[in-house]
């Protein structure tokens, strides 16, 4: 005649200690099993949230390029490096100076005019966006509506420089305290378009447009 084994019992004092996640995870299906239709609220820690760093990449707003143009790693890159046949040079008038640029800018040019003006030359990858969303968003800088192919069409001068033809805009903002925009862009053979680019209060930008439109003269491939 087989004898019946008595079933091992364990406390469950002992079996939160020799098994305390699992024992956890039991007490957790008991309790939700034995209710239903009450809802539990557990907190989870925190801890290795990688996420929520400030520094982790998916954390920052990371801007986009002015022209539009961010990379699939979300990252703004550098400017690219003109190669040899499409790197620009360039010859400055008497009081103007260069200094290399960071980030999405090549160069920034400091004028003797004084008052709030600003010059910076950006070079970037194949066409930057469009000529026509360039100058839009160029124009809403200085608080000026869009403008339609025909309007920018009529805006546009021609430039000529032993680099190429440049597109020229100038446009003066409405009101007040006037800003006023001039902008040139070039197309390179190493595929790159430059803009360059004179900013500031209307009356320091027409003081130094002469000069300005000497530099874009000036052009030539390196």
């Amino acid at each position: 005649m087989l004898k019946t084994q008595t079933p091992l019992r364990l406390s469950p004092a002992f079996l939160s200690k020799a098994f305390p996640v699992a024992a956890a995870a039991g007490l957790l299906a008991l309790g939700l099993g034995c209710n239903r239709d009450q809802v539990g609220h557990y907190r989870v820690p925190k801890e290795g949230a990688i996420a929520d760093h400030p520094d982790h990449p998916g954390h920052a707003d990371h801007a986009a390029p002015a022209q539009g143009m961010p990379p699939a790693s979300g990252e703004v890159a550098p400017p690219p490096k003109p190669s040899a046949q499409g790197a620009l040079k360039w010859s400055l008038p008497k009081g103007w100076t260069e200094v290399p640029g960071e980030g999405m800018r090549y160069a920034t040019f400091t004028t003797p005019v004084a008052g709030k003006i600003e010059a910076t030359v950006v070079v970037l990858p194949g066409p930057a966006g469009g000529e026509l969303a360039n100058v839009n968003r160029w124009r809403g800088q200085i608080q000026l509506g869009p403008i339609d192919e025909k309007a920018l069409a009529a805006a546009r001068v021609a430039v000529k420089s032993k680099a190429g033809t440049l597109n020229v805009y100038d446009f003066t903002s409405e009101g007040q305290a006037k800003s006023r925009m001039v902008v040139g862009l070039i197309a390179t053979p190493d595929g790159n378009t430059w803009f360059l680019k004179l900013t500031g209060d209307a009356a320091s930008v027409a003081k130094a447009k002469p000069d300005f439109m000497r530099i874009l003269e000036s052009l030539r491939l390196a």
